[in-house]
């Protein structure tokens, strides 16, 4: 039976199939000698399928996984982490700033100056800097100093009301913004306005007072006219700069040219408000998205923003085939409002075009996603011919297609590393987890609004055991949100002990009391509440079950759901339908969280769909964001880790290790300059990313000898 045939089956006759026959299934040897063509063939397998093929909609790993091969971003990261070019072959980083001329602050020895007289004694300082060390690092950063004269304009704005009822009203603003001082950097500069004050003096910009500048209809009061001036008419402005270059030559499946029309498109179909991207707050700092040429870019940003390059990993998407125009004419052939369509309710997201190494070719699904070679891709295309995505939601048939050879790679379970880790007949990788697993309340419902209930909740479950015996020791304690590998992660913050009768008296504070038949109630109502996850994950089914075992031990009604993957997503976590759920997140090396954690991140689609809000915290998430030394991101980062485990939003379980193992006859294939061909292993990046080379593998009808000696 050819892998083609295997495919088509339905999920049902498919898994009845390997259980009854997993003795004949077509060996590897057999399968390879009747069809050489499985040679240049990879299968995967997944618990799940994917919920939507759109980079700047999806926000599951499943989906991420296919979106990592059809779409290309602007640049990514190497194996020793550094950035690198991809869709952009090169970029440079630097920095715009600006302050308002504050005629009424006097200046050291100098006096009141107004903007040209300023402008003057700014380019003597250039030309004669000053003793202060970090003022002479600063001025020797200025490339260009410029003056820029007075304006006159008006902005309207939407206030809504500070209740839920009630409609928004408009305020039109008149501002008479004061010269300028326009300063262009080499680099960005966070210090700029700090070092500037000893120049200027330390109240120069503090004593700005931008609401004698503005006023409005209708008339608001002097608090909210100063609130409104303060965003209006900042004292300083820091806007940092990348220009982006893109390569000449990139093609989309389609054939078209991707251009920085298509990089501005992307940018813009993430911060439209109709199309309910969960990335909008990664692109929210940024102040425009220019076009300076077909190949060229520049992009601005409104404030200091450390990840922003981090950020350009996105995949671009084609604007031929998703512009207004065309999503008009699609919403009239399927009977939609055109002024409510939107890109998540196109077609493409279930056939999309990007300019990655493989080419998108059907999705059947619950079944199979399948991509082809693309031979035009701009680095070469890859060694394989086809790449298949099967969902296989049951681990054991997984495990059996993976020993016939009808998957090529199989991600062992703890109970199973010792064994396949040291199995002849396949190479294996490992590591820790960049991420964690968790439980996570509503936020939003009672009892979970409750610190003292969700710290109890947490305390009543035995972690250790859960990592001891579901895990066979293949996971780690985590505390907080942060990759527990990088400095970020507070290293001083305790894990929750494991104390039923702590949590018993901390329920006792929050009012909870065991009544005549032993579970806990309050005015007469009991602790009840419904746990989740998702199917096809015999770690999380474990967890589950643990979880509401040690509840129900202290007097908790705790029911249990599992759901198919797109369900528990779509309609549960992506609408923060639920009481409590199990889950894990995959993170990334740079510690921005607003995603997540943030308070305005609560939203349907958004990610922070526990509804964690502290104020104090999204002061840290801002500041992280805005921070470019290490050593104070890193203290920023540390207390914002202390409040979210004090606040136990999430009971945070642990970071696992993983084990994947391949066959020995899987390579990486090399060509040099003169053509020859010769083969090496596989090896993982110092993240223990072993898929790093994937383009380059490929299947060897037999084992290599340096695979035989290893």
């Amino acid at each position: 039976m050819t892998i083609r045939k295997i495919l088509i089956l339905a999920p049902t006759i498919l898994a009845a199939f390997l259980i009854q026959s997993y003795f004949w299934v077509p060996s590897y040897e057999e399968q390879t000698r009747g069809n050489p063509a499985r040679l240049a063939e990879y299968i995967s397998a997944s618990i799940g399928d994917a919920s939507i093929l759109n980079p700047v909609l999806s926000a599951d790993s499943a989906s991420s996984q296919i979106e990592s091969l059809v779409f290309e971003g602007l640049l990514d990261r190497d194996k020793n982490l550094r950035f690198r070019g991809r869709v952009a072959r090169s970029w440079e980083i630097s920095e715009e700033a600006s302050f308002f001329v504050n005629e009424r602050a006097p200046i050291p020895r100098m006096g009141k100056l107004d903007g040209a007289d300023l402008l003057k004694f700014m380019k003597q300082a250039l030309k004669s800097p000053p003793p202060d060390e970090q003022l002479r690092e600063s001025l020797r950063n200025i490339r260009r100093i410029s003056l820029v004269p007075p304006e006159d304009y008006t902005v309207t704005k939407q206030e809504k009301p500070s209740g839920k009822k009630g409609k928004s009203r408009e305020i039109r603003f008149t501002i008479q913004a004061p010269a300028r001082i326009r300063l262009v950097l080499g680099q960005v500069d966070q210090n700029l306005f700090n070092s500037l004050s000893v120049l200027l003096g330390k109240d120069y910009f503090s004593a700005f007072k931008p609401q004698q500048y503005v006023s409005s209809t209708p008339e608001l009061d002097k608090k909210t006219l100063l609130r409104y001036a303060r965003a209006l008419l900042p004292a300083t402005e820091h806007n940092p700069v990348i220009v982006f270059h893109l390569r000449p030559g990139i093609r989309f499946h389609d054939g078209h040219p991707l251009t920085a029309k298509d990089v501005k498109f992307t940018y813009e179909a993430i911060m439209n408000p109709k199309n309910l991207s969960p990335r909008i707050s990664d692109y929210e700092p940024v102040k425009t998205v220019q076009v300076l040429d077909p190949l060229t870019v520049k992009v601005t940003y409104k404030r200091l923003y450390s990840p922003a390059l981090a950020t350009w990993g996105m995949g671009i998407l084609p604007e031929h085939l998703l512009n207004k125009k065309v999503m008009r004419a699609e919403a009239v052939r399927q009977g939609e409002n055109p002024d409510t369509f939107s890109i998540r309710k196109s077609s493409f997201n279930r056939h999309p075009v990007g300019s990655g190494p493989f080419r998108f070719e059907e999705w059947k699904s619950d079944q199979f996603i399948s991509l082809t070679r693309f031979d035009d891709y701009w680095e070469g295309p890859p060694n394989y011919e086809n790449y298949y995505f099967r969902i296989i939601p049951d681990l054991l048939t997984q495990e059996m297609e993976f020993y016939a050879g009808t998957v090529d790679s199989y991600s062992v379970q703890p109970h199973q590393v010792e064994r396949l880790r040291s199995d002849p007949r396949y190479q294996s990788f490992s590591g820790t987890s960049f991420g964690y697993t968790y439980i996570g309340y509503n936020m939003r419902r009672k009892p979970f609004d409750d610190p003292r209930v969700r710290r109890a909740l947490g305390m009543a479950i035995d972690v250790n055991k859960i990592i001891q015996y579901v895990l066979y020791g293949q996971g780690e304690r985590i505390t907080g949100p942060f990759v527990k590998q990088t400095d970020y992660y507070n290293r001083d913050i305790k894990p929750l002990p494991y104390d039923p009768e702590g949590a018993l008296k901390l329920l006792g504070e929050a009012g909870w009391k065991k009544g005549k038949d032993g579970w806990l109630e309050k005015n007469g109502k009991r602790l009840q509440f419904t746990l989740i996850t998702n199917s096809g994950n015999d770690l999380r089914k474990a967890i589950l079950a643990i979880a509401q075992d040690a509840w129900k031990q202290i007097g908790i009604d705790v029911r249990t759901d599992i759901l198919e993957w797109s369900v528990f997503i779509q309609n549960r976590v992506d609408k923060a339908d639920f009481d409590a759920l199990i889950l894990g997140w995959q993170m990334g090396i740079e510690p921005d969280l607003f995603q997540i954690w943030h308070s305005s991140q609560t939203h349907p689609y958004q990610l922070n769909f526990v509804g964690f809000r502290n104020r104090e915290a999204d002061d840290l998430i801002i500041k992280i964001r805005q921070e470019y030394d290490h050593e104070k991101q890193v203290s920023y980062c540390h207390k914002l880790h202390e409040i979210i485990a004090r606040e136990q939003p999430y009971t945070f379980l642990y970071v696992s290790k993983w084990t994947a193992v391949l066959d020995k006859r899987i390579v990486i294939k090399e060509v040099d300059k003169n053509g020859k061909v010769f083969y090496r292993k596989i090896e993982p990046t110092k993240t223990g990313n072993y898929t790093f080379y994937f383009n380059k593998w490929i299947k060897l009808p037999e084992v290599p000898s340096f695979a035989q000696e290893g």
